[in-house]
């Protein structure tokens, strides 16, 4: 069975940090690259961070760099997002994605999964 599970989210004041975790299975998580996403009520999804399957390359959206760190570990299939200094607009549901591309004949196929997200609150 193919998961994708966040955990991690929480309550927090300003100021404090938490470390959401993405963990997958049923599927081979090093060859995907993840993201993380998340959703403000009465906004749309957006981007947070992403990692590519190596672990090598990330990227950040700009209202969180310096302030959101993300790493994996593909020995536990396991992507981290350290969030520091947070504040109350980044109150959101987090969703982890999977994202795999595979080019065959000079066709691309995409293989993508979400999980079911994680309620991260920062109190002002």
């Amino acid at each position: 069975q193919l998961l994708l599970v966040e955990s991690g989210g929480g309550l927090v004041q300003a100021g404090g940090s938490l470390r959401l975790s993405c963990v997958g299975s049923g599927f081979k998580f090093r060859y995907y690259s993840i993201g993380w996403f998340r959703q403000a009520p009465g906004k749309e999804r957006e981007g947070v961070s992403c990692i590519s399957d190596s672990g090598r390359s990330s990227n950040y959206a700009d209202s969180v760099k310096g302030r959101f760190t993300i790493s994996r570990d593909n020995a536990k299939n396991t992507v981290y997002l350290q969030m520091n200094s947070l504040k109350p607009e980044d109150t959101a549901v987090y969703y982890c994605r999977a994202v795999l591309e595979i080019y065959s004949w000079g066709v691309k196929s995409t293989r993508m999964y979400w999980g079911q997200g994680t309620q991260v609150t920062v109190s002002s």
